[in-house]
């Protein structure tokens, strides 16, 4: 696997994948209006994305019905540079049909103890939490 960055100006970085896709990176430095997501911002979000494929191919071949399925994710920082990551929450939002809490539960212990290389990568260094919400539908 090989990725590149490629510095635009100033603030303004241009990935490019392996794969032929491009991601802007920006900074919020100096109050400048952004053009993308900055490098923080895209890892919780790989993160987020990195566990949700793992649990709706589970919760798929589990036969679990999911209308509607989101992450959101709170991050603290530490207050001194490098300023990194201290503790990551990951609540997980269902909504679908017969969803239970052990499917649920599962899918999502799977993904973080097995499956989620993101996850296994940030977990010794990061307190990663999570929770999850189920609202079923009858419809």
């Amino acid at each position: 696997m090989k990725t590149k960055v490629n510095w635009i100006t100033k603030f303004y970085l241009e990935g490019e994948t392996d794969t032929g896709h491009a991601v802007k990176m920006d900074s919020a430095a100096a109050g400048n209006v952004t053009k993308g997501p900055t490098p923080k911002e895209l890892l919780l979000q790989a993160l987020a994305g990195c566990t949700m494929m793992d649990v709706a191919v589970i919760l798929e071949k589990s036969r679990k019905q999911v209308n509607k399925f989101w992450v959101d994710v709170d991050a603290e920082l530490a207050n001194e540079h490098p300023k990194v990551f201290t503790k990551i929450h990951l609540k997980y939002n269902f909504i679908g049909k017969d969803l239970d809490d052990n499917s649920i539960k599962r899918a999502i212990d799977l993904s973080r103890e097995k499956y989620c290389a993101i996850y296994n990568v940030l977990k010794n260094s990061i307190d990663i939490t999570y929770s999850y919400e189920i609202t079923n539908k009858t419809d």
